[in-house]
C-alpha cells in the first residue's frame, strides 16, 4: 500500500519481555534506506496479558491489521508451528520458526536464526577449533544454533537442557540429518566442558530479565571459545567472565543482525544491506 510515493510495509515481533528489542529500529531504518514506509511493531505477550496459547488469535489479528511479516522469539518459536499454513524446508527441519511471512491470508514460517548465528560466529571467531563443542539450551533458538554448528563443521556437539529429554531428542534429530555421533544429549557437563573446544549458550539466562551465569564459572578455562546468543545486554555475565579468563568470545549481536537481514528479505523481497544493518545495530548499542 503506497503512502505518497513510498510503498508501505507493516511487520512485527511476537515474544515475551521484548520491550527493549532493537529489531524495530533495525528493520525500520533499513526499510527507510530502501525507500519504504516501513513500520515494525512490538507484540509483547507479557504486556498484552497473553501466553503462547493465544498465538492463533495474534496471527488472525495480524492478518486483519495488514501485517506482511512477523518475527517470533522466546517462548513462541516452536509453539507457533501448528498454527501456520506452511513451513520452509529449514523451519520444518529445525522445528522452530523465527520469521513468518503473511501473503494473501496465508502464513509461511521460515528460520533465519541458523544462518544468522553462522554468519555472526564466522565473523567473530574465525578459524577456531571445532572438533568438539558444548551447547546449553535445546529450545527453538538452540535447534537453529545446533544446526548451524554442525553445518560449520563441529565434529561432536554435546547438548544440555533443563529438560534432558528435549536435549536428547534434538541430538537424535541432528544425527538423522548430519550423521551418527555428530550430536549427543549431554550427561555430564563437567566432563564435556573438560574436553570441549568451545561453549555455545542458547538459553535466556543472562538477559536483562534473567541475570546470572548459565553454568558454574569453574567449568570455564582460557583455552576454550565462548559464543553467546543473548544480545541484551551485549556483554552478558557469561561473556564478561570468559573474557576475564582469556577466552575468545563472540556476543549475540551478530546473530541478532544477520537473522534480521534474512527476515527483512523474506518480508519485503528486497535484499538487505548487511553492512548497513550491522552499523545500525552498533550505533544503537553504543547509545544504550
Amino acid at each position: 500500500m503506497p503512502i505518497g510515493d513510498r510503498p508501505q510495509f507493516l511487520a512485527g515481533l511476537i515474544g515475551a519481555g521484548i520491550q527493549r528489542s532493537l529489531s524495530p529500529t533495525m528493520h525500520e531504518r533499513e526499510g527507510q534506506a530502501q525507500g519504504l514506509n516501513y513500520q515494525y511493531r512490538i507484540l509483547d505477550i507479557e504486556q498484552l496479558g497473553l501466553t503462547p496459547v493465544d498465538l492463533p488469535r495474534l496471527l488472525e489479528a495480524a492478518k486483519l491489521m495488514g501485517f506482511g511479516g512477523l518475527n517470533v522469539t522466546h517462548p513462541c518459536k516452536q509453539a507457533i508451528i501448528p498454527h501456520l499454513d506452511e513451513l520452509s524446508p529449514d523451519a520444518k527441519a529445525l522445528g522452530a520458526v523465527n520469521t513468518v511471512v503473511i501473503r494473501d491470508g496465508r502464513t509461511i514460517g521460515h528460520n533465519t536464526d541458523w544462518w544468522g548465528f553462522a554468519e555472526g560466529f564466522k565473523r567473530g571467531l574465525p578459524g577456531v577449533k571445532l572438533d568438539r563443542a558444548v551447547q546449553l539450551g535445546a529450545g527453538g533458538a538452540g535447534a537453529a544454533v545446533a544446526h548451524a554448528l554442525l553445518t560449520m563443521g563441529v565434529g561432536r556437539l554435546a547438548i544440555f537442557d533443563m529438560d534432558p529429554t528435549r536435549a536428547a531428542r534434538l541430538a537424535e534429530e541432528l544425527c538423522e540429518r548430519f550423521g551418527a555421533g555428530r550430536a549427543v544429549g549431554g550427561s555430564s557437563l563437567e566432563d564435556e566442558m573438560a574436553a570441549t573446544d568451545g561453549l555455545v549458550h542458547c538459553t535466556p539466562t543472562g538477559m536483562a530479565a534473567h541475570p546470572g551465569l548459565p553454568l558454574d564459572a569453574a567449568l570455564l578455562r582460557p583455552a576454550i571459545w565462548v559464543s553467546e546468543i543473548v544480545y541484551f545486554p551485549l556483554e552478558t555475565e557469561l561473556l564478561a567472565t570468559a573474557r576475564k579468563l582469556g577466552c575468545k568470545v563472540v556476543s549475540g549481536g551478530g546473530m541478532a543482525v544477520f537473522q534480521a537481514v534474512g527476515a527483512f528479505q523474506h518480508f519485503t523481497g528486497l535484499e538487505a544491506d548487511a553492512a548497513r544493518m550491522l552499523a545500525h545495530f552498533e550505533e544503537l548499542q553504543a547509545a544504550r
